[in-house]
């Protein structure tokens, strides 16, 4: 119940990706506050389709959340470790209801942009906060399913949202935007108010110095009294991190190597996967693939539907089949949607963007757009989550986190301020730079993140010291105290 309640976190997240890009192709939205972009859309609609929405001003209203959140996600690291986590969450949950009012009142640009901004604050304090919460609660042989659980809020709010944009884009008056706009309060204070009911995590107990407390917390999440075994490696982890006053300067260090390259790389690369660009600019991208409006937002709650469902796909299976198996499989599987997505819009559409796309034809653009999804959904997007936040020493882990996030920010911001400019001049070639990436970060995968299923999140060291090239990184005094590298592989195969 703890990781149910602190995984709707995700949900601030999910819904803020599937609002924006809908709520941006709405015309009477567009007509009052991106006039000059609804006027390229109407003279665009006999000539180049790639160019009709690139406009910096509608980009800036998408991504400055997500710059306001990589800024957040580092001030949000002391909070987290000085106050415990579910403190982070409640502080995002009251910023991003600050932001709704904001943005669903708003009557000029200004007042909507401040509302963003203060709605990537939430976000940035909900997302580093809510992975590790859900990596410390879980015991270790259902840490994937339940870390998971935050990819699926993630997922449930991007469909909620669309289902949303696709009801008031019907309300009559022009004024359903504000709707969508609004409703991003019901996400937040499920947060807000769960937030204050959580119990704390046993590893920020013992981190905050309240010993009894924590032992007292461990017997309660894992129901058992027989945890003095884990309650030593975690006392042992404290230990340790109170040793650490620097934990932004430590992190640095040549023994984290490891987790500060998953911690930078992951995020990075589940970016340049192209998912945001799909899911936050769908209708748009759908309009100007030539679906009507309602079309457009009716083909985004298909492509929402899928990924909520295949999400469910990695809940049930990263404990059984592993990370690096789905990681690699839905990269392939990626890669040849981008390839087919792009060779679908290039041979249709060419260099010019004009083109009468039939019905059928756009169908099967979508078809091959929800296999993208899917495979997204079952590895790099809930596994770009729970990989970094799983992989941290508990000295550096909030740190750790908050670099996480912020690389995750900050690279959301980049791909969505550029990817309609991207769009209007690369055309349909987009997508295979997309697909480029993809294979570059499968191989990846495939050289240098190790295999974490099963492994007590405290026992992490020996995976690194068993990998090919992570082991000249880790010493013989970095392994945990419970055992040597054999033990380490029997805690995993248990």
């Amino acid at each position: 119940m703890a990781c149910l309640v602190a995984a709707t976190g995700g949900l601030i997240f999910g819904y803020d990706i599937g609002i924006s890009g809908g709520v941006t192709s709405m015309d009477p939205f567009l007509s009052r506050f991106f006039p000059s972009v609804y006027q390229k859309q109407l003279l665009a609609d006999d000539s180049n389709q790639y160019c009709k929405f690139d406009s910096q001003l509608l980009t800036m209203f998408t991504s400055s959340l997500y710059l306001a959140a990589l800024v957040a996600s580092l001030c949000a690291a002391p909070v987290t470790r000085l106050a415990g986590r579910k403190w982070s969450m409640f502080v995002g949950g009251v910023t991003f209801l600050a932001g709704c009012a904001l943005n669903g009142a708003a009557v000029n640009v200004a007042m909507l942009i401040l509302g963003r901004v203060l709605l990537g604050i939430g976000v940035g304090f909900a997302n580093q906060s809510v992975p590790v919460y859900l990596s410390e609660m879980a015991p270790a042989r259902m840490r994937g399913m339940l870390n998971n659980g935050f990819q699926l809020m993630i997922t449930l709010g991007i469909l909620a949202a669309n289902l949303i944009n696709y009801g008031t884009d019907k309300i009559s008056g022009g004024w359903g935007w504000r709707l969508s706009l609004a409703l991003a309060a019901v996400p937040a204070s499920i947060i807000t108010v769960g937030s204050l009911f959580l119990p704390d995590t046993p590893n920020s107990l013992l981190e905050r110095g309240k010993a009894d407390d924590a032992r007292r917390m461990l017997r309660r999440v894992r129901g058992t009294d027989d945890v003095d075994e884990e309650y030593r490696d975690l006392a042992a982890a404290s230990e340790a991190s109170s040793a650490v006053e620097r934990p932004w300067r430590d992190i640095l260090r040549r023994k984290y190597r490891p987790q500060l390259v998953m911690a930078v790389a992951i995020p990075l690369l589940q970016q340049l996967t192209g998912i945001n660009v799909i899911m936050f600019y769908a209708p748009v991208l759908f309009k100007t693939l030539g679906f009507g409006g309602s079309a457009s937002l009716m083909s985004a709650v298909i492509t929402g539907s899928v990924n909520l469902a295949a999400t469910f796909v990695s809940i049930f299976t990263v404990d059984k089949l592993g990370r690096r198996a789905l990681l690699l499989e839905g990269g392939v599987q990626m890669f040849a949607s981008q390839v087919t997505v792009g060779a679908l819009i290039g041979a249709k559409l060419g260099w010019s963007g004009v083109a009468d796309i039939p019905a059928g034809y756009a169908a099967a653009v979508v078809a091959v757009m929800c296999v993208y999804v899917a495979g997204f959904a079952w590895s790099w997007g809930p596994l770009g989550w729970l990989v970094p936040s799983e992989v941290m020493p508990l000295e550096v882990r909030p740190a750790g986190q908050s670099i996480t996030v912020a690389v995750n920010m900050l690279m959301t911001f980049i791909v969505a301020q550029a990817f309609l400019p991207m769009l209007c001049r690369l055309k349909f070639v987009l997508f295979f730079f997309f697909a480029a990436w993809v294979a570059a970060m499968t191989i990846f995968v495939a050289l240098f993140v190790p295999e974490t299923k099963g492994v007590p999140i405290e026992d992490m060291a020996n995976v690194w010291k068993a990998h090919w090239y992570w082991k000249r990184f880790v010493t013989d005094d970095d392994a945990p105290r419970r055992g040597d590298l054999e033990m380490g592989k029997r805690v995993a195969k248990n």
